[in-house]
């Protein structure tokens, strides 16, 4: 591949990631990434190595009796004049750095020293390394998600890790959510004389009320607490400072945990908004959660090489298309969630160095 930028996948981490980060590569915009990752994944010897589009998938083929994915996305928010890289002090700062490409850094990187190694190396499993586009976008254009749908054997495994940032503990699961708009329809008049139209904003204030009153509950599954939100994310129904409008719409959305299905949870957002005559529910997205999988055997050995720390992911993630699957997934990924998407995105260089250590420290056989 001419003119592909070159990686350095056994570089230390932080370096790597700095140099991911340097690929400025925004949804939509992954060729150069991808193109990159593809061409230093194909000079270890021995790896399976496809691409389906801006989705690069690598896998070892060692006769290892289980199989573990290590899944990350190569594409960005768009950019707010954050690259280059730049350090200050111990923390490095740039567009991706904590969403995702130090966690993405520290799979190739454990991914490149086990599988270059080959079968008699110290790999403790087959491995299998996804980098996949449009994770930041519409599902559409998620590569995770075309993989899932056209190629799921390559999502197969005995657990998942996706590299989102989680504080460099293991953040299991994630909620599931579901979003709808509650229309109104009503008829259109001057406030002047509004006994000539019909208010739609007020007929959604039984809904609107039953929401703010709503008792999210909160469930323990596997050790891990989840907290389900039912709120409403957008209220529309403007015309004119003097004009009743003819329309009205509620935006709502409910995070619920993964012990619920997403026919349950369905079931239980109507029977909770309750909609009175006239009114309309649209589902504009539904996401099924997924279970923690702390249980399973793999994962305990995975809770063990981070001592002992995980907790629930609240939010929604891809970990939830390997749990579709029957693979048990987790997010596990140096830097502060709360710096993704941010200008000034940003993640301990220690945090990465020691994400990297504890990966490798499940990954392979001990001496």
């Amino acid at each position: 591949m001419n003119g592909v930028t070159t990686l350095n996948l056994f570089a230390d981490p932080v370096d790597l990631t700095a140099a991911l980060i340097d690929i400025e590569s925004p949804s939509h915009h992954e060729g150069e990434i991808a193109d990159a990752v593809e061409a230093a994944l194909k000079e270890l010897e021995g790896v399976e190595v496809q691409r389906f589009g801006h989705t690069v998938v690598a896998r070892t083929h060692f006769g290892r009796e289980q199989r573990v994915v290590l899944a990350g996305h190569i594409d960005t928010v768009p950019l707010a004049d954050n690259t280059p890289h730049h350090f200050e002090g111990d923390t490095l700062f740039g567009c991706g750095a904590v969403d995702m490409k130090s966690g993405m850094a520290c799979y190739l990187g454990a991914f490149a020293r086990l599988a270059s190694q080959g079968a008699d190396g110290p790999a403790a499993f087959d491995l299998t390394l996804i980098a996949y586009e449009g994770e930041e976008v519409a599902q559409e254009y998620n590569g995770l998600f075309h993989l899932e749908r056209d190629h799921p054997e390559l999502l197969a495994g005995d657990i998942a890790l996706l590299g989102e940032p989680s504080g460099g503990i293991i953040e299991a699961g994630c909620q599931g959510t579901i979003r709808v708009f509650v229309d109104a329809h009503g008829t259109r008049a001057h406030s002047a004389r509004s006994w000539l139209g019909h208010n739609a904003a007020h007929d959604l204030a039984g809904v609107l009320s039953r929401v703010a009153a709503y008792t999210p509950r909160a469930v323990t599954i596997a050790g891990c607490e989840y907290r389900e939100g039912l709120n409403v994310v957008g209220l529309e129904g403007f015309v004119a400072t003097n004009t009743i409008p003819d329309e009205a719409r509620l935006v709502i959305n409910f995070r619920y945990a993964p012990d619920r299905s997403m026919e349950e949870a369905k079931a239980h957002l109507e029977e909770t908004l309750a909609l009175e005559e006239g009114l309309t529910l649209t589902y504009d997205d539904v996401a099924p959660g997924a279970l923690p999988g702390l249980d399973d055997p793999v994962a305990a050995n995975l809770v063990k090489a981070v001592g002992g720390n995980f907790r629930a992911k609240f939010g929604w993630t891809d970990v939830s298309r390997f749990s579709n699957l029957g693979v048990p997934a987790v997010n596990f990924g140096p830097g502060d969630p709360g710096y993704a998407h941010k200008k000034d995105e940003q993640c301990p260089v220690g945090q990465i160095r020691e994400v990297a250590e504890q990966l490798m420290d499940y990954l392979a056989v001990a001496d």
